[in-house]
């Protein structure tokens, strides 16, 4: 099934008569109630999102006419979608959309860094095994920064891009560590090494920067550069709290290597000139070492 979450995709798509002329909350409870009968007779029903865009786009690509209840089963059922579907579990739909709105996010993401992956790699056999390569070098690199993250809930970032005016792609992820055991992330877990993976491919350029969980405690680490150079956003003095850390890696030729502290803080502050909030009172630390990437001792050749 397939939901207008947004009231502007629902404004839009209302044009084609296919709520047939419910409001929008009106809507939603409606299909609140539709699911829940379902669920209860128990059938398994697989969610997406709605989109008016996509949706028509979609309908122009298989030549489908938007207003027919066929071509919405046929969106709400496309086998492109990706990932594992979404299955409604009887949560009540004000719980529900939130979380749908998230995995439709991250579903958008993982399909336009995939796309970008084949293209790095290719889609014959030696591709394929290019593309194996390149996972399980991602998801040791997942694993290590879990590792080196330590108890808590911390925030992954990434941003990349090709080396030849590429796209940007751009993901993030909580990771979550409990008495050394990880917390699975979900589709923003696959959102998140797909990304990574097609700026490995493809010899990107960009950065990942580890933001530390506030509440996992600690003391903070001395300034970059010893005594006496100090700037903004070095951690404090003397017995002062610690502040949260962030530590961060360059992604240079499709490979990784640990920033220094400057490097982090020049990072948190080239974001915040991009719109982003400069995150308050963190305590910027270098990287710590990565897995290289197998055969190259972690640099090499781009392997697109």
């Amino acid at each position: 099934m397939a939901l207008a979450v947004a009231a502007g995709d629902f404004t839009v798509l209302a044009r084609y008569g296919l709520f047939g002329g419910l409001g929008h909350r009106d809507y939603l409870r409606r299909a609140e109630e539709q699911l829940t009968a379902l669920h209860r007779q128990g059938l398994e029903v697989h969610l997406r999102v709605l989109e008016a865009d996509d949706f028509e786009d979609y309908c122009e690509a298989l030549g489908l006419d938007p207003r027919t209840a066929a071509a919405r089963v046929a969106y709400a059922g496309d086998p492109e979608l990706a990932g594992e579907p979404f299955v409604y579990t009887g949560e009540r739909l004000a719980e529900l959309l939130p979380v749908l709105m998230d995995d439709h996010r991250a579903r958008v993401r993982m399909s336009v860094a995939c796309a970008a992956l084949l293209d790095a790699v290719g889609d014959d056999p030696a591709g394929q095994r290019r593309m194996a390569a390149v996972m399980r070098y991602v998801t040791s690199v997942f694993l290590a920064l879990a590792e080196g993250a330590g108890e808590g809930c911390h925030l992954l970032t990434l941003r990349c891009h090709g080396p030849e005016d590429g796209e940007e792609l751009t993901s993030a992820v909580d990771v979550c560590v409990e008495e050394g055991r990880l917390y699975p992330a979900g589709r923003d877990t696959e959102a998140f090494c797909v990304t990574l993976a097609a700026g490995v491919a493809a010899g990107g350029e960009g950065a990942l920067l580890l933001h530390g969980d506030p509440a996992a405690g600690g003391r903070a680490a001395p300034p970059p550069g010893g005594p006496g150079e100090r700037r903004p956003g070095d951690p404090p003095e003397g017995d002062a709290p610690a502040r949260p850390p962030v530590r961060g890696w360059a992604l240079v030729g499709g490979r990784l290597r640990p920033m220094t502290a400057h490097e982090v803080f020049d990072e948190l502050a080239d974001d915040a000139a991009r719109g982003l909030p400069f995150p308050p009172g963190v305590d910027p630390r270098p990287g710590f070492p990565l897995p290289g990437f197998p055969g190259a001792g972690g640099g090499g050749e781009p392997l697109g």
